[in-house]
């Protein structure tokens, strides 16, 4: 027990909007389904509210067809981020960023990005932190801050309601 749709999914929905919206989210509600036989969430959905109009909204799942993709929509443009968080291995993924004056994303930018091994890359940086070459981007604190806040949600699931993080 440990694992689930949040813990393995959900924290990456969770940081994308942290790192969006600059800043911690103030409350949190979920809906969450679990496995009958492991009792691990399967399927979770999940609204945090940012405060000032700013929300984050995601559905994650250990056992539905694999799907993702990160939309950040404001009054002015979308962006779209085509599989974000686990690239197919030596292969390429797409942004798109829309003016939103049309449907369809007829006036979407599209940008490529090359096929890359992430774990090597990842490796790399790790590397280079430990000898000194660069600083952590994001240290233990960044990881407490995502913590709480998937704490949160399971504290939701069991309240039946919203849970303060303010």
């Amino acid at each position: 027990v440990g694992g689930g749709a949040i813990y393995d999914i959900g924290c990456y929905a969770i940081v994308a909007g942290r790192y969006l919206f600059e800043s911690e989210p103030l409350r949190v509600i979920s809906l969450i389904d679990r496995d009958p036989q492991f009792q691990t969430d399967r399927t979770a959905s999940a609204l945090i509210d940012f405060g000032g109009g700013r929300r984050l909204e995601f559905t994650v799942s250990t056992q539905s067809t694999p799907y993702q993709r990160v939309h950040a929509v404001g009054t002015e443009k979308r962006l779209e981020i085509e599989i974000p968080f686990n690239a197919p291995l030596g292969g390429a993924t797409r942004l798109f960023l829309d003016e939103g004056k049309v449907h369809g994303n007829a006036q979407a930018v599209t940008e490529n990005f090359a096929p890359c091994n992430m774990y090597t890359l990842q490796g790399d940086a790790f590397s280079r932190v430990v000898r000194g070459e660069i600083p952590l981007p994001y240290g233990v604190e960044d990881a407490i801050c995502n913590m709480r806040v998937i704490d949160a949600l399971f504290a939701s699931e069991k309240s039946g309601g919203w849970v303060s993080l303010a």
